[in-house]
């Protein structure tokens, strides 16, 4: 297929990575002179689920996430033209070796900008985790793979009751089978992170099932524990954004982006109520100084206690932790037992959008811009119906 044009303008160069769902190509823009990456539908792959992610990608502009440029039929064929990102995945520099302190304090800010903008738009990834956190020839890391994505309150092609996610990075609710939101996001996030402070994941399995249920019903080590030097302020990030409740974390990627930023523009100051976990607490808050404004109260209900556990930590993490921990879902209640190949830690294995690299073959993508794709690959996704009540 090299050499072939899309659509009379896109010459396709190389292949940047294949799978069930698409094949994606470096491809020449001969009308802008510039490269991008096609994405094109598998011939046997679900087009409104290729649809979908278009039209997510479509509905966002942010210089941390990964840019749609065009979307059009070819001999039947759906295509996707996007940003080339040249420099490789956050999957392929966890591989590599551990990143710097100041540099996974940058890649985190980046990437908690994307989920804020995505989150203010009303758009849930459901599928973040290093092979989707893709670099410019900037450096700059922007999210891609908006391919399991959730627009609003509109459907998502999966049925209730069914876990879609990657194992090593899928959140608690998602775990359980039930709707995905910002806070989902958040878990995800804060898995990531916990990767890039101590070089490993929360929680390790061979077994994509068991890792689900782990996700869903233990509590993960502290950074602490696993890397006692790790900067304190991120390290309370993670804590709070793995608590078992989304409603014990912060509530979506604007409040992640504050925190990063130690910015102190919301003084608002709210402690729990006493002899209640932090989700319970919600409601029974003692404002300490001025409300906000009533379209910001949800974000300032989780602002503050974050600011206080990022000043202070000791007490205030340890009510946030014990909130978290008491709202898990029973561990009475297990997954059920499924027929599913062994799952590598992190990434997948499906195509990117970013350069092809020369280290030898890992679970995540070759390096492109477009990764939605990597969803789909059965070593790393879960998708699976689970019982009823």
């Amino acid at each position: 297929m090299a050499e072939e044009t899309i659509a009379g303008r896109y010459r396709l160069l190389e292949p940047l990575g294949r799978g069930a769902m698409s094949s994606v190509w470096l491809a020449q823009d001969e009308e802008l002179g510039r490269r991008v990456a096609v994405k094109m539908l598998g011939p046997s792959a679900d087009r409104a689920r290729f649809e979908r992610e278009a039209r997510a990608v479509a509905a966002l502009a942010h210089p941390n996430i990964g840019a749609l440029y065009d979307y059009g039929e070819e001999n039947g064929r759906p295509y996707m033209v996007l940003e080339y990102l040249p420099n490789g995945s956050l999957e392929d520099r966890l591989s590599a070796g551990p990143l710097t302190d100041a540099e996974t304090l940058r890649i985190a800010t980046e990437m908690a900008a994307g989920l804020a903008h995505a989150h203010e738009r009303g758009l849930v990834h459901r599928d973040l985790k290093p092979a989707n956190v893709l670099f410019d020839a900037e450096d700059r890391a922007k999210i891609a793979d908006f391919g399991i994505a959730r627009i609003g309150d509109g459907g998502t092609f999966t049925e209730a009751g069914t876990v879609l996610g990657t194992a090593s990075y899928i959140s608690p609710e998602q775990a359980a089978g039930e709707a995905a939101g910002p806070a989902s996001d958040v878990y995800s996030f804060g898995v990531i992170l916990f990767r890039m402070l101590t070089g490993r994941l929360p929680f390790v399995s061979t077994n994509a099932m068991e890792l689900v249920r782990m996700h869903r019903d233990d509590t993960p080590p502290s950074v602490s524990d696993v890397r006692p030097d790790a900067p304190p302020r991120l390290a309370r990030i993670v804590a709070v954004s793995l608590a078992k409740d989304p409603l014990d974390r912060p509530p979506d990627g604007d409040v992640l982006l504050r925190a990063l930023r130690g910015s102190g523009e919301d003084a608002t100051l709210l402690l729990p109520g006493a002899g209640a976990g932090a989700g319970a607490a919600a409601a029974a808050t003692q404002v300490l100084s001025p409300p906000p404004p009533p379209g910001d109260r949800r974000r300032a209900l989780w602002l503050a206690p974050l600011l206080v556990l990022l000043l202070g930590g000791g007490v205030a993490l340890a009510l946030v932790a014990t909130g978290g921990g008491d709202s898990s879902p029973a561990t009475s209640s297990p997954i059920p037992s499924l027929s599913l190949p062994a799952v590598p830690t992190a990434g997948s294995t499906e195509p990117t959008t970013t350069a092809p690299t020369t280290t030898a073959p890992t679970t995540t993508a070759p390096t492109t811009t477009d990764t939605t794709a990597t969803t789909t690959d059965t070593t790393a996704t879960t998708t699976a119906p689970l019982p009823g009540p």
